[in-house]
Formats: C-alpha cells, sequence, structure tokens
C-alpha cells in the first residue's frame, strides 16, 4: 500500500548546493514543511515526474535568469544578483509524484525537500501498476486533486527516434517487450493510463505533455486528444493541443513541445463553459500562456531571447569548480558526423537537451581543427569539451542550485552519476516554460471554477 498522509513525517532537507554563480549566502532557500498547510492551495498529483521541472514549475519559489522576465514582472518575488531572481510561490502543491527512473527520483527528492517534501511522496514504480493496485483496492492515489500533470513518455512519438508510436516494442518500464501481441502496456500507449488515473481522481484540470513530432505522426494527436475528453464519461473539454517553443517563454533552447490541456465539464461556471466550447476560445478564457519572447514570434512588447551566454555566465570550467555536476562530464571524443558533435551557439538559442550522454551531448566549444567558432575562448587556451550536466540543466532553466551528480553518503560511486544526470536533465520540461503554464491557469482558475472552501480565500499574492 502506499502512503498518502505525509503530516508526521520530518522534511528530508540537504543543504544548498554550492554554485559556481551564487554564494551561498545568496541562495535564499528557506525550509519549511509546507504539506501541513495547504489552505489555499490547488492540489497536484504529478505522472511521469523525472527529476520535477514540470513539479518546480508548478511550485514556483525557484532561482530563475533575470532575462527570463521583464524587470517588473509581477512573477518575481526578488532580484538575487544582475543574473539572478527567486520566482514567487505560487498555489499549487505537489502532493503526489512519481517515475521509473531511480536517478529521477534521487534529483526529485534531493532538490524538493526544501518545500517540506519527503521521499515518501515520490513513487517509484511504473503508472501501469499504480493503476492496477488501485483496482485491486489499495489506497494509491490522494483525494481532492485540482490538477494533474503528465509528460508521458515521448521516445516513440519523437522525430530523433525510431517513431513506432502506440505500436512500441517497449514495455511501460521501458524494457524490450516479449510477444508480438498488442497490448496497452507498452509505452507508446502510457498516456492510456495517465487517463485512467484521470478517470480515477477526477481533477478540474489536467496538463499533459509530449515532443512535437506526436503531432506529425499521422492521426495520433486526434487519438489522444479524443482518449483524453473521454475520461470520465466524456467529462473534460479538452482544448486543441499547441506546439509551444521554449524559447518563446525565456528557455534559451530550441525545445519544442505538444501540450494538451483538458478542463472538467461539471467544475466551470456556465459562462467558462461556454466560451471552452466555442469554436475560438476568447483570450480570457485561454488557458495556453501568450508568448513573452521572441524565438520564433515578433512583436513589439517582446523581449529578446536567453542566450546561451546568458544562463552560463560565471560558470567556471570542470578543472575549477567545486560543483560536482560541473565537474563531471562526458570525454566522448569529436565524431565528425552524426547526433551530438555540434558546438553550442553562445549568441543564440542552445540546442534540444536530449536524454542522451556520452557521444550524443552537444559540445560547448570545439577545437579549430574540428570547427569550432569560440575564438575567444580556443586563444584563451580553452580546450575542446562537450556539455557538461550542469550546463544542460543551465539551457534547461534548472536553478544554478539544483543537485544533479551527486555520490554516495560513503563517497564511494555516485547516487546519481553524470550519465544519469544528462539523462534526467534531457527528459525534463523547463522548470521555467512550466512556470508560465502554472501561472497562466493561476490566472484563469477563478474564471473557470466556482470557489470551494479549499480555495475561497481571496489570493492576493499578484
Amino acid at each position: 500500500m502506499v502512503k498518502n498522509n505525509y503530516s508526521d513525517i520530518k522534511p528530508y532537507v540537504l543543504p544548498p548546493e554550492q554554485s559556481d554563480m551564487l554564494q551561498d549566502a545568496q541562495i535564499p532557500i528557506i525550509y519549511h514543511d509546507e504539506t501541513r498547510d495547504m489552505d489555499g492551495k490547488l492540489r497536484v498529483l504529478s505522472l511521469f515526474s523525472g527529476c520535477g521541472g514540470m513539479d518546480l514549475g508548478f511550485e514556483g519559489s525557484f532561482i530563475a535568469h533575470r532575462k527570463s522576465f521583464p524587470a517588473d514582472s509581477k512573477y518575481i518575488e526578488h532580484i538575487i544578483n544582475d543574473n539572478w531572481v527567486m520566482l514567487k510561490k505560487t498555489k499549487f502543491k505537489t502532493v503526489f509524484a512519481n517515475d521509473i527512473l531511480k536517478e529521477a527520483e534521487v534529483a526529485w527528492t534531493t532538490y524538493m525537500s526544501r518545500f517540506g517534501y519527503t521521499p515518501e511522496m515520490y513513487h517509484n514504480i511504473s503508472i501501469v501498476d499504480l493503476v492496477k493496485m488501485h483496482n485491486q483496492g489499495a489506497d494509491i492515489f490522494p483525494k481532492d486533486i485540482d490538477v494533474v500533470t503528465g509528460g508521458f513518455p515521448c521516445q516513440d512519438f519523437s522525430v530523433a527516434g525510431k517513431r513506432k508510436g502506440f505500436n512500441s516494442d517497449k514495455d511501460d518500464y521501458g524494457k524490450k517487450r516479449e510477444g508480438e501481441e498488442p497490448s496497452e502496456e507498452t509505452r507508446g500507449r502510457l498516456y492510456y493510463w495517465m487517463k485512467q488515473v484521470i478517470d480515477i481522481v477526477k481533477p478540474k484540470v489536467f496538463v499533459a505533455e509530449n515532443v512535437k513530432g506526436l503531432v506529425n505522426l499521422g492521426d495520433v494527436k486526434d487519438i489522444i486528444q479524443k482518449d483524453f475528453a473521454s475520461a470520465d464519461g466524456e467529462g473534460y473539454i479538452v482544448l486543441p493541443p499547441q506546439v509551444l517553443h521554449a524559447g518563446n517563454y525565456g528557455v534559451p533552447e530550441m525545445r519544442e513541445r505538444v501540450i494538451f490541456i483538458g478542463i472538467r465539464k461539471d467544475a466551470l461556471k456556465p459562462e467558462a463553459l461556454k466560451a471552452l466550447s466555442s469554436q475560438q476560445v476568447p483570450r480570457e478564457y485561454d488557458p495556453y500562456p501568450i508568448p513573452t519572447h521572441s524565438a520564433t514570434v515578433r512583436g513589439s512588447n517582446l523581449m529578446g531571447i536567453v542566450t546561451t551566454q546568458d544562463v552560463l555566465e560565471g560558470l567556471k570550467e570542470p578543472e575549477n569548480t567545486i560543483d560536482a555536476s560541473q565537474q563531471l562530464y562526458s570525454k566522448a571524443k569529436f565524431l565528425a558526423t552524426g547526433q551530438g558533435q555540434t558546438e553550442i551557439k553562445l549568441d543564440n538559442l542552445g540546442p534540444t537537451i536530449r536524454s542522451e550522454h556520452h557521444g550524443n551531448i552537444e559540445f560547448r566549444r570545439l577545437s579549430l581543427e574540428h570547427g569550432g567558432k569560440h575564438f575567444d575562448e580556443l586563444n584563451a587556451g580553452l580546450q575542446e569539451r562537450r556539455l557538461t550536466p550542469r550546463e544542460c540543466a543551465l539551457i534547461q532553466t534548472f536553478p544554478p542550485d539544483y543537485r544533479f551528480v551527486m555520490k554516495k553518503a560513503n563517497g564511494r560511486g555516485y547516487r546519481l552519476s553524470s550519465s544519469g544526470a544528462y539523462k534526467v536533465i534531457g527528459n525534463a520540461v523547463p522548470p521555467v516554460l512550466a512556470f508560465n503554464i502554472a501561472m497562466r491557469l493561476q490566472e484563469v482558475w477563478d474564471e473557470y471554477f466556482v470557489p470551494t472552501d479549499k480555495n475561497s480565500k481571496l489570493w492576493t499574492m499578484l
């Protein structure tokens, strides 16, 4: 049986990560157990949580680059220094998280401890098994869920992969399947099990995320949209999914993700139901965030892109740093051709960070012999090398104090190695992108739903 009552469990807290970019004294971390005070909070059940990109975005209260937000943004709690700000806390609170990757669990529970969350909140087990356990009578999922989030596995829909889609040859744990018989328990069908969780907990809103390539796989997008809408007996409006380019939201990355948002019909105010059911949803009811930066869109009110140079400024070379996530990185040699053999652009968006490692990680800089363009660095004697986990994480907008590479307590081996770190970082939703989604949902929440006792108090944060 899975425990859901954490009121008597002490928070699991580690000291803050040592950072090249922030003095420890500058990192405004307040450790407190917010799980004891849920008054006015919207409860989030997180599926396929990974190392916590989506969850951190829905929490808020993390360090982000200053250029990711306007100087007068209402989302900024306070300015840390010339490059970094602390974002405001949202009114969302995670009450359940899950993923099958042990490395993801280590990263998630280590960082999220600062919010008072304990390792028991994270369930390192397949969503298929969780649903089966529930169906057999086990107390698995928390009650009174407001939002379900989930980035169901994307490998079988990715342009970079074999694009097997629904016909995945991997099971729900990512292992090679035995036999050729059709099965709902394949990696390509895990969205179906997310839909079953929605059937069970009946949230007001769900947010599902996947790779852009999904929309180009025949009628896959339409099938998934229709299946999600059928949750709880056709109980949800599922808005046309949108492809969000992370660069348009202050993320220094070419990453594009398709987002599905579903809203529970019987919880909506009549006017909201009418607006969301219309062919053209009025902007005041549209749950998708408006771009803030001009990566692929143009507008006089938009900020310029955040570059890789912006987020990597002040980061020391691996041989000079105290940050384990910067010290250890892929030493794979330049291969001339194939994935990952290019040099990142410092004055532009970074590449889409993938869940790959070793020879598939892009180069922080190439040598002149291999076509390197960062002449100032090369002339200063800096050597050819690939991106470190820390650099990948910063491009993904994880805060500079987020631990990734971690040694075991006895100092022998790693709880989370550099290879594992690359994998979980590449699988993640950029926290700043998720934060924009969360804040837009927070803005429209009262337009959608009649207040309940839980959230009837006036929300005055913004």
